[in-house]
Formats: structure tokens, C-alpha cells, sequence
């Protein structure tokens, strides 16, 4: 006995590591770049527990890049557009989060892969076997159609489970391997002593159940299982006993109506990679907008470098018509009232100043949250004046190319109307499964298996009043001489063939002693069908709505890029007018004071004039800032941004700026 379970269960599990060895998939991963700094690592070990490890996900890098450090030298931060870019691409927070989409889209298109309902999706799997049909009295009077109460089963519950799922759901198309092992031991009271002559029915059973299935991307499910059924039981009316049955059984099913078609099974898999190709689109339009950020805050800060300037030349210059009047007023040439005047002036001025250098640090401040991981909480970044190197240059001619080009070069360039395309194709992909949907299901189906049957033989005597007559028939002998001496002449015993242990049972399996076919098909249709009609009409409706709004978008084109173009025109003249002007107010002031000094003009005259000076000053800053923005605004409209300032999305990926900075040996102390 103890031999014949040995065998049972290296059998067994022999069967079960060839199953294992046969589905033995490679396994894609989220992302193959190791360069990255966030990229999910690979699992390591042997090749058949991979699988069940989790990837590692690598934490969160809070640290700035040494290109920040670098670039400091005595408490300033020296600065040229293209050192700010690359800090802002290596250090940005937000743009930091957005790298996870794609890694996460990596491995929902692995996901998707996979096949099967969506996750969430409850799948009861019975864990246990009842005997075999005819094995023993409870297989016995299974197949005779009498219920036991000791039978053992188990049901999954799915009470309360409410998942949704639009359209064919695609089979698991990752191999599933299930090995399922039992053991058991039952007491099952008997009523009914005629044929198992015993009032306590006591079992000792063993299941051991090995399958594997595959489904198709076509719409079909292919399934292998092995089943051996071990059963040992008190009752002296089993022919064989102890006794093993096994089952082959190879099933088959295919939707030829819903869910058939590798287009309907593939769609999630093709919104997936479409999702991937977005996620590149939508992180170029994030680094578009971050690098467009950058420059509004670069080159506002320059502006506001030059506005501080402006100002404090306006307080130096009433400051010393202030000082200038006092000493006329102190040798009696001048009126103290005209002292006031310039004194208010004076007072005037440096409030501007005041204010003008707070919209400076203010400034200062949005720059470093956008080049800095960690903001202000690095002291030396937050100590840190920032020192601009490069300036606004506004050309004295226009050097736009003609409207026409402009616009295709915005066709062209827009992630975010590539993206929108790509969005069009996932709702197309999408309403293929909710039309599908609309047909009714029907599948073939056909399977095979093959069966085996084997047990130590025994003896059982035939009561004197049941026992035949002379010639004894085919399965009666004369009982041992043990038995006749206890009343008992005829012997029932069982067929030789089927005499044996799990070797005699998988020999007739092998060699089909005992097959079984079966080949059918089955119509599920569903009356008036509403739900699915109406999941489809949305999805068309949505298409088309879709398709309305992406050709209202491209129509948009030609009407930004022509606002934009004359923006920038508009910027640029006002900035050369403006330059004029402020060089006007100068020979202006300088003549009042002229002036004023020959006795020629008076006090208010020249405060008037200093402040129109003041004004032209702010007006030429404010016209030069209005121009860099213009300017910024056009290439994000044409979708140029990144490729005119040498901007490369692989590094802005990956996070590692190739391009070395450095603080020139000759740096200004002030911009």
C-alpha cells in the first residue's frame, strides 16, 4: 500500500512540473532602460518562481542634480538660458512625476497582454473533488443518481460581486497551470445497508488533479487535465479496494459570433500601445510647457533686473537735483518750496525702487521652485542670488517666415494634436468590442478523454439465496475454503483486467481503452438586446463627436499661429518705440536741466520730466518682457519650443542633461 501511494504521488508531481516546465513564458518588463533612476528593476532567481515576484520599484529620488552646486559660486547663482533649461529638466518636480506614466502604461499593456476580464473580476475554483462516477459506493450511487450527505464538494461564492465590463471579455491568454491536491476522510452514516452492508461508510480519499489551458486571441479556450482519484473503504462489498481511477481530458470552446476575431480579443492590447505613444506626446507637451515656463521666468527675471536698474538711476537722479537745490536753497538762490518738490520726488522714486526690487526677489523665488527639487529648503540655493548671463534681443526687422509655413510647421510639430489623432484611434479600437457585443453568442465546443480504472481485488461472497445456479457466470468462482466453511459456496471477483495499481489504470488511459468524445455548440441570444445596441451608438456617437472636436482643434491652428505672429510683430515695434522713447525722455531731461541750471525753468518742470524718464524706462522694460513672451507663446504654438532651444527628449526622459555647465571665468557681480 504504502509503495503504490509512493508511486501515486511521484507520479503526480512529475506531471505537474512537466506542466509547469511546458507554459513557461518570458516575461516582458515595464521598462528595459536600467539608466533610469525610477525604472522598475527586474526580478531575480530561478526561472519558474520569477513570475511570482514583484518588480522593485526604486524610491523616489528627492536630491537636485550637482549641475545646481555646481553653478554657485559666492552665495550667486550664475545663469545662462540654457543652464537654466537643463536644470529645470533634471530637477523639476512636476516634470519628475509625469516620467511614471509611461512606466505605468508599460505595464498596463502587459497587462493587457495578458488576456482575461477586468481585475476585480471574481473566478470560484473548487479546491476538492468528489470520487470518481463508479468508484466505490459513493461513486456508485452518484452514477445511479442517489445524493450523499458526506459527498464532498466545494462551490465558490461570488454574492455581492458587481463588475462591469463593456464588450467580449478576452481570454487569459498567459498559460494557467492549476495543481490541485486533496485529502480526505469521511464518515458517512448508511440507511441503506444493501450495498455497502456496513452502517458507518468510511473513506480515505486522495485527488490529485493537474491542468493547464491557454486561450486563444481568436476567442477560444483550450484546456489539458489530469485526474487520479484515490479511494480506500470499509466496505466489504467493493470488488477492488483499495482502487485508483485517472482521467486525460483535452476540452476545446471558440466564440464564432461574440468575441471572435483577433481585432475584438486585441483591442485592449492595441489601446495600450497607443496609450504608450501618447504618453510620449503628452510628456513632450509637459516639457513644452515646462522649458516655456523657464524662459517666461528667465527672462522675466532679466526684465526685472533691468527695472531695478531703471529705478535706482531715477532715485540717483532726483537724488541729486535734491541735493543740488538744497545747496541753492542754503546760499539763498532758490525758494525752499522748490526743495520739497524734489524731495517728494526723492521719496517717490525709491518707493518705486522698494517695490521694484521685491518684484525682483519675487521672482527670484518662482525660478528656484521650478530649477529645484526640494524648493527653499536647501540653504545654499535659498541664500543663493540668482545671477542672469543672457538677455532679451529683440531684432530690428521682423525674420518670420511667411503665414502659410507657419502654419504647416504647426500641423507638423503639435504634440498635442498628434495625441488627439492617437485618442481617435483608441475610441475607434474601442467601439470595435461594443459592436461586436451587439451579436449573440455562439461557440462550438468538443473534447476527449480517457480513463483508467485499477485496485487490489477482492473477494465478495454472494449470499446463498442471491448466488447463481450452475455454470457459474463470467465474475462468479467458488468461494475459498474460508468462506464456505462461514456458509458461503459462490464468490463474486472482479475482472482481472482491472487488477492492479496506478500503472494498470494509466496503461488503459494510454492506450484508450476507455474514450469518451463529445462535440456540441450553443446560441445564447438575448431579447431586444438593448444594452449593448446602446453601448455601441454611444461609442459611434462619442467617435464622432471626437472626430468634430479634433477638426475644430486643427482648424484653430491657422487662428492661433496668425494672433501669435501678429503678437510677436506688435511686441517688437512697440519695444523699438519704446527704446526711442525712453532715448526722447533722456535729451529731454538733460535739456530741462539745462535749463533749469541757466534759471530758464523751474523745479516742477524738471520732476515732471524725471518722472516721464521714469515712465519710458518701465515701458521699455515692460514692452521687453512683452516680447520674450511673444516670442515664447509662438514656438509653443508651432510646437518649436524644444527644438529651438536645443531641448532633447531623450534626456529630458531619462532626467540626465549630457551637456556639462560651468561658470565662465570672467562673470559679472551683477547682471
Amino acid at each position: 500500500m504504502r509503495v503504490w501511494k509512493t508511486y501515486t504521488e511521484l507520479l503526480r508531481q512529475c506531471v505537474a512540473v512537466a506542466l509547469c516546465v511546458c507554459c513557461a513564458s518570458p516575461l516582458t518588463w515595464a521598462q528595459e532602460s536600467q539608466e533610469q533612476r525610477i525604472a522598475p528593476k527586474k526580478p531575480e532567481g530561478f526561472i519558474l518562481i520569477r513570475p511570482y515576484k514583484a518588480a522593485t520599484i526604486p524610491p523616489v529620488p528627492m536630491g537636485n542634480s550637482l549641475r545646481l552646486h555646481d553653478l554657485i559660486r559666492g552665495g550667486k547663482l550664475y545663469l545662462t538660458v540654457q543652464d537654466a533649461i537643463a536644470l529645470a529638466l533634471e530637477n523639476n518636480i512636476d516634470l519628475e512625476m509625469d516620467r511614471y506614466s509611461p512606466l505605468i502604461d508599460q505595464w498596463n499593456l502587459q497587462r493587457a497582454e495578458a488576456g482575461g476580464p477586468l481585475p476585480g473580476v471574481p473566478n470560484a475554483t473548487s479546491t476538492g473533488k468528489a470520487v470518481s462516477s463508479g468508484q466505490g459506493v459513493s461513486g456508485s450511487q452518484a452514477s445511479a443518481g442517489v445524493s450523499s450527505s458526506g459527498s464532498n464538494s466545494n462551490a465558490g461564492n461570488t454574492v455581492g460581486a458587481t463588475i462591469s465590463q463593456i464588450g467580449p471579455t478576452t481570454p487569459t491568454l498567459d498559460p494557467v497551470v492549476q495543481s490541485v491536491t486533496s485529502h480526505t476522510h469521511t464518515s458517512t452514516p448508511q440507511a441503506n445497508l444493501t450495498q455497502s452492508q456496513v452502517v458507518n461508510l468510511i473513506q480515505d480519499q486522495h485527488n490529485y488533479t493537474e491542468s493547464i489551458s491557454q486561450g486563444l486571441i481568436t476567442g477560444g479556450q483550450v484546456s489539458l487535465s489530469y485526474n487520479d482519484s484515490y479511494l480506500n473503504e470499509n466496505a466489504p462489498t467493493d470488488l477492488t479496494n483499495p482502487s485508483t481511477y485517472t482521467t486525460l481530458s483535452l476540452s476545446f470552446q471558440h466564440n464564432l459570433l461574440q468575441g471572435f476575431g483577433i481585432k475584438v480579443n486585441s483591442r485592449n492590447i492595441t489601446i495600450a500601445r497607443n496609450n504608450l505613444k501618447i504618453d510620449d506626446l503628452t510628456f513632450e507637451t509637459e516639457v513644452d510647457g515646462i522649458v516655456a515656463n523657464v524662459l517666461n521666468l528667465y527672462y522675466g527675471l532679466v526684465a526685472d533686473y533691468e527695472d531695478v536698474k531703471a529705478k535706482q538711476s531715477a532715485v540717483d537722479v532726483a537724488r541729486r537735483f535734491y541735493d543740488d537745490n538744497k545747496k541753492q536753497v542754503q546760499i539763498g538762490t532758490m525758494a525752499p518750496i522748490d526743495v520739497t518738490t524734489a524731495e517728494a520726488q526723492v521719496a517717490s522714486s525709491e518707493q518705486d525702487l522698494v517695490v521694484s526690487q521685491t518684484n525682483l526677489q519675487q521672482q527670484e523665488v518662482q525660478l528656484k521652485d521650478v530649477l529645484s527639487r526640494n524648493s527653499l529648503a536647501d540653504p545654499l540655493i535659498a541664500e543663493a542670488e540668482i545671477i542672469p548671463l543672457d538677455h532679451i534681443e529683440v531684432p530690428e526687422k521682423s525674420e518670420l517666415p511667411p503665414l502659410p509655413a507657419l502654419i504647416k510647421t504647426a500641423l507638423a510639430n503639435r504634440a498635442d494634436l498628434k495625441g488627439e489623432q492617437l485618442n481617435i484611434q483608441n475610441l475607434e479600437t474601442t467601439a470595435l468590442g461594443t459592436k461586436n457585443g451587439v451579436l449573440p453568442r455562439l461557440a462550438v465546443l468538443a473534447g476527449t478523454s480517457q480513463k483508467g480504472a485499477a485496485g487490489t481485488a477482492r473477494t465478495v461472497p454472494v449470499p446463498p439465496d442471491q448466488a447463481p445456479g450452475e455454470p457459474l457466470p463470467y465474475g462468479f468462482e467458488p468461494c475459498p475454503p474460508s468462506l464456505v466453511s462461514a456458509g458461503f459456496k459462490v464468490c463474486q471477483v472482479p475482472n482481472p483486467y482491472f487488477v492492479g495499481g496506478i500503472g494498470t489504470a494509466l496503461g488503459q488511459m494510454i492506450r484508450r481503452n476507455f474514450p469518451s468524445e463529445n462535440v456540441g455548440g450553443f446560441i445564447t441570444p438575448t431579447i431586444r438586446n438593448r444594452q449593448a445596441q446602446a453601448d455601441a451608438a454611444v461609442d459611434q456617437l462619442t467617435i464622432r463627436q471626437t472626430q468634430l472636436e479634433t477638426q475644430r482643434d486643427l482648424n484653430q491652428v491657422a487662428v492661433d499661429v496668425s494672433n501669435q505672429m501678429v503678437g510677436l510683430e506688435q511686441a517688437r515695434v512697440r519695444y523699438l518705440a519704446a527704446v526711442k522713447n525712453r532715448v526722447l525722455e533722456e535729451q529731454l531731461l538733460d535739456a530741462e536741466q539745462k535749463k533749469f541750471k541757466l534759471g530758464a525753468s523751474t523745479t516742477f518742470n524738471v520732476v515732471t520730466q524725471q518722472r516721464d524718464l521714469a515712465t519710458a524706462q518701465s515701458n521699455e522694460v515692460a514692452s521687453l518682457v512683452a516680447y520674450s513672451n511673444a516670442q515664447v507663446s509662438l514656438n509653443q504654438t508651432l510646437g518649436t519650443t524644444l527644438k529651438a532651444n536645443n531641448v532633447s527628449l531623450n534626456e529630458a526622459m531619462t532626467g540626465q542633461v549630457a551637456r556639462k555647465s560651468s561658470v565662465p571665468a570672467n562673470v559679472p557681480s551683477q547682471p
